[in-house]
């Protein structure tokens, strides 16, 4: 499969997106967006995919809209429908990776900014190399936080936090990311690769349907009621319970074995 704005491979059911605009700090554009979704759709084929990895190539995860395809300009001197813009490309992304049925990680190997926060954000587990760094900027060129920003943010790190980053339209390292809650773990930058690899190894050899309901159900409680939350847990537990994965935890355990999960 020929790419030319990622990198994509699937083996042991880790599949693995590396942005690769290097020259652009992996800045998006349309046709990276477009081959995402391929890439996505591959790795969905079949029934052996247990977790998706995302990183950027180079010395940045991404840096957001790419600014110098005339994002400001609809070609004929007006402005460009941006809501058009995130409707059609940012927006699908980013569901599209919240309701994957697996765990996906991001791997935040250097700057994330703009959207590109958004796309590490949107994983289920971040880490981070210590020198990587959230840039959220849309204060100072006049925009607003997008593609699941204003969602993001306060829910991970608080109201005030949330304000102060987008209204002064500052950075925060990952080191602070880590303390505050944004991110999973920040990890020093020569051993975010094994760090990384060694997660998601882990995370493919664990029981990932359960943990693709488990991700269903605490993205739902942050807008249902508790009683609500209870009511799904019993749905989603009665489907887990059904598993092979079920009955295969519970002979390990008794059997004082380390467990063979399929995943299914």
């Amino acid at each position: 499969m020929e790419f030319e704005t990622i990198l994509y491979d699937k083996a042991a059911g880790i599949a693995r997106i590396t942005l690769n605009r290097p020259a652009r700090l992996n800045a998006l554009c349309e046709q990276m967006f477009e081959e995402f979704h391929v890439a996505l759709d591959h790795a969905e084929q079949g029934d052996d995919l247990r977790v998706l990895v995302i990183t950027g190539a180079g010395r940045g995860f991404c840096a957001g809209a790419d600014l110098t395809m005339n994002i400001g300009s609809d070609g004929t001197g007006g402005p460009m429908d941006l809501g058009a813009a995130l409707e059609r490309s940012y927006n699908p992304l980013i569901m599209r990776l919240r309701a994957l049925p697996v765990p996906v990680i991001s791997s935040i190997n250097g700057v994330a900014a703009g959207a590109g926060a958004s796309l590490a954000l949107a994983a289920d587990i971040c880490i981070a190399a210590r020198s990587a760094k959230f840039v959220l900027a849309f204060a100072r060129i006049g925009l607003v936080p997008d593609a699941g920003l204003t969602y993001f943010l306060p829910q991970r790190i608080g109201m005030a936090r949330a304000l102060g980053l987008s209204l002064l339209g500052e950075e925060v390292g990952a080191s602070d990311a880590q303390q505050w809650g944004l991110i999973w773990r920040c990890v020093d930058d020569l051993q975010l690769s094994d760090e990384t690899d060694a997660l998601a190894r882990r995370l493919s050899g664990a029981a990932t349907h359960a943990l693709g309901l488990t991700k269903h159900a605490i993205y739902a409680s942050q807008t249902q009621t508790l009683e609500q939350q209870v009511n799904m847990e019993r749905h989603l537990q009665a489907r887990a319970g059904q598993s092979r994965d079920f009955r295969e935890g519970v002979a390990a355990f008794l059997a004082k074995r380390i467990a063979q999960f399929e995943g299914r």
